[in-house]
C-alpha cells in the first residue's frame, strides 16, 4: 500500500496551508506523520509547489513535483503513477494535505477493504450521524450503502430524508463520509480519462464520478472519528490544541 498525499500551495481562506506552523513543524510533517504510523510501504507528498517539496525532504520525506493545473488530487495522484510508473495492480490511498489527525489505523483500514475484496477499484470510510445539526450541515458529506456496503449514493443533503419530515426511530440518522479514499492504481488512469459528470459538478464531490460510470466503492463504518481538518483558522486552532495535548 502507497500513500500519496496531495499537497497544492494555494488555499482561499489559509494561504500557504501546508506550510503554516503546527506547533513547531509545518502541517505537511503532522499529515505525513499519520501515514507512516499505518501499513504504508511509501509515502509521497504530490504538490505544485517548490517550497512545499523542500519542506518535506527537510523533515526526510518523500516529495515529487506535479503539475499545478490538476483540478482534484486524484488528478495529482494519477500524475505520480505515471511518473514512479507504479503496478496497476498496486493499492493507493489518497489521504488528504490538511487531515493531521487521521488516525493510522483508518488508513490501514480502508487498504485492507481493497486487499480482502479484489473485485473491487475503490473504498472509503464513514461514521454514524446521531444529532440532527450535523446530518442538516451541507459541509458534512453524507453517504448511503447497500447490504454489502457499497455505496448507492454521496450528498451534501440529508440523506436518506426521513418521509414526512419526521424523526428517525434509530439514533443513527444517517452516515457521514470521512475523507480518505482508497483505489486501484489502473484504477485511477480509468477515472482521470473520464470528464465530470453532471452529478459530481452539482455536488461537488468527485467519487460520484466512479458511481456514475457504474465503480462500486465499498464502504467501512469506523465508531471513532477522525479529528478535524484544517480549513479555516479555527480549525487550526483546534487542531493545534489536540496535537499539543
Amino acid at each position: 500500500m502507497i500513500v500519496i498525499i496531495p499537497s497544492r500551495y494555494d488555499s482561499v481562506r489559509l494561504p500557504g496551508k501546508p506550510l503554516i506552523d503546527v506547533n513547531g513543524k509545518p502541517l505537511i510533517e503532522h499529515v505525513y506523520k499519520c501515514a507512516q504510523d499505518s501499513n504504508a510501504t511509501r509515502i509521497i507528498v504530490a504538490t505544485d509547489d517548490e517550497r512545499i517539496l523542500s519542506a518535506v525532504k527537510n523533515f526526510g520525506g518523500e516529495a515529487i513535483i506535479t503539475s499545478n493545473l490538476h483540478q482534484s488530487g486524484t488528478d495529482r495522484i494519477n500524475e505520480v503513477i505515471d511518473i514512479l510508473s507504479i503496478k496497476q495492480d498496486e493499492i493507493i490511498i489518497n489521504l488528504q494535505g490538511d487531515e493531521p489527525l487521521m488516525p493510522a489505523a483508518l488508513i490501514s483500514q480502508v487498504a485492507s477493504l481493497l486487499e480482502e475484496n479484489p473485485d473491487y477499484a475503490m473504498a472509503t470510510a464513514c461514521h454514524r450521524i446521531t444529532g440532527e445539526k450535523e446530518f442538516l450541515n451541507p459541509n458534512l458529506v453524507k453517504v448511503v450503502f447497500d447490504k454489502n456496503n457499497c455505496a448507492l449514493y454521496f450528498s451534501r443533503a440529508p440523506i436518506p430524508w426521513q418521509t414526512g419530515n419526521k424523526k428517525s426511530t434509530s439514533a443513527t440518522l444517517g452516515y457521514g463520509h470521512i475523507g480518505i479514499y482508497g483505489y486501484r492504481a489502473g484504477f485511477i488512469k480509468q477515472y482521470a480519462q473520464w470528464p465530470p459528470s453532471d452529478i459530481e459538478k452539482s455536488e461537488k464531490l468527485e467519487q460520484l464520478r466512479a458511481l456514475y460510470h457504474d465503480i462500486k466503492i465499498k464502504v467501512c463504518v469506523v465508531d471513532k472519528l477522525p479529528g478535524p481538518g484544517v480549513d479555516t483558522p479555527e480549525d487550526l486552532a483546534v487542531v493545534k490544541k489536540v496535537l499539543a495535548s
